[in-house]
């Protein structure tokens, strides 16, 4: 059975192998938000993600036939990368499932720690499916990347830390894919103090845990499709299903617009790069997701920062249009002289800077005459965006 002192062991067999994160308070955030929040950060945790935690962890207890089976995991990148380092650093062989969309950069940085890679077509769900087939035809020791007691208690070690950071926090907020994270910590949040509270986070795309706390039964879901890749989960697990239930005070779901808008805050204000599922947890405080929070101190688990540099722009530029950093305006004109002129002089006027120009002839039932333009602009904020629109209209021009 999972204890506290069982978490403690851990802690201590963690100190040779991980760094304790710092916990960043963020004024700028704070204001934001309405509350004082703080950011633990995982996402500069060796391997840039918290799961070398639990993996290392679960590896140290193995015993000595066990270790010479070598071992198996799946991952969508960040338990893999733990799997693969511990498994250097205790000189076993290890096999790694991961499915075949997992961030390229994930894939080789954990090639780059020993393990042999094998890519799965499908989500995580299909990887875990190929990592038990191949342990039961070749003998490998499974390393379960959440629904395993040694994995939850390594992983807890964290809630001992932010306890240890901030003993008078309030709210402690958590990403949570399969629940290992957040079985372990809100376990040793409960145990050390009742009062605080710990909410998980999910994506829209990947609801797993949320579901299935609702429905007060495990669920799997058909499919999962979201930019955190990381909590792309179809099933909980169950010890993490059955410690969720007893110590998780409540799980909420946010959606990609919003995981981009808070990957791109983190960079902006914090100067700090996190994936989608390491995001989350700021994405439910900046969107309201989280209740009572007003004047509370709130920690939020930046859980991983391994995001793929080649989707980088992508997400970067769906936060900006969340957030309403740019826009993209149409408007219907008629094609003479002067025209962008008078149209880009009220975007001046209002502050905003044109990035992008597009003219089109106009279609079929509209004026012979008429034409479409459509200009790509830098905003302040979605209030700004109004202001700029609402200045075209007064001068007549009709926005599409």
């Amino acid at each position: 059975m999972l204890d506290l002192q069982k978490i403690y062991r851990a802690q201590e067999v963690l100190k040779e192998a991980i760094r304790l994160t710092d916990v960043i308070y963020s004024p700028a955030l704070s204001k934001a938000c309405g509350c004082g929040v703080y950011l633990k950060t995982e996402n500069l945790q060796l391997t840039g993600s918290f799961k070398v935690r639990g993996a290392y962890y679960k590896i140290s207890k193995l015993s000595d036939e066990e270790k010479a089976k070598g071992v198996i995991a799946c991952s969508a990148g960040n338990h893999a990368q733990g799997v693969a380092l511990a498994s250097k650093k205790f000189g076993i062989s290890a096999k790694i499932c991961m499915p075949d969309g997992a961030p390229i950069s994930k894939v080789e940085a954990t090639k780059n720690y020993g393990a042999d890679v094998i890519l799965v077509p499908g989500v995580y769900d299909d990887a875990h499916n190929e990592a038990e087939r191949l342990k039961n035809e070749f003998g490998y020791t499974f390393i379960h990347p959440f629904d395993d007691e040694d994995v939850i208690a390594g992983q807890g070690t964290i809630g001992i830390e932010i306890y240890s950071q901030i003993k008078d926090v309030d709210i402690i907020v958590v990403p949570v894919g399969g629940g290992g994270l957040i079985a372990g910590l809100a376990f040793a949040i409960k145990s050390l103090n009742p009062d605080i509270k710990v909410y998980g986070v999910q994506s829209t795309g990947a609801p797993s845990m949320f579901n299935s706390l609702r429905d007060g039964k495990i669920g799997i879901l058909p499919s999962v499709s979201t930019i955190a890749d990381g909590i792309a989960v179809k099933e909980p697990g169950n010890l993490t299903f059955e410690l969720c239930s007893k110590y998780v005070d409540g799980i909420v779901c946010v959606n990609d617009d919003q995981i981009s808008a808070a990957i791109l805050t983190l960079m902006e204000k914090q100067k700090m790069v996190a994936e989608g599922a390491g995001a989350v947890s700021l994405a439910a405080i900046m969107f309201g997701k989280i209740p009572d929070t007003e004047g509370k101190k709130v920690c939020c688990l930046i859980s991983g920062g391994n995001i793929d540099v080649t989707i980088l722009s992508r997400v970067i530029n769906r936060g900006l249009l969340m957030s309403g950093r740019c826009c993209t305006l149409t408007i219907e004109l008629m094609d003479k002289p002067g025209q962008l002129v008078e149209v880009s002089s009220v975007i001046a006027e209002c502050g905003g800077n044109v990035t992008g120009v597009l003219h089109e002839r106009s279609n079929e039932g509209s004026d012979i005459n008429g034409c479409y333009l459509r200009i790509s602009v830098e905003t302040k904020n979605a209030e700004h965006i109004r202001q700029i629109k609402s200045k075209l209209k007064e001068k007549g021009f009709k926005l599409i």
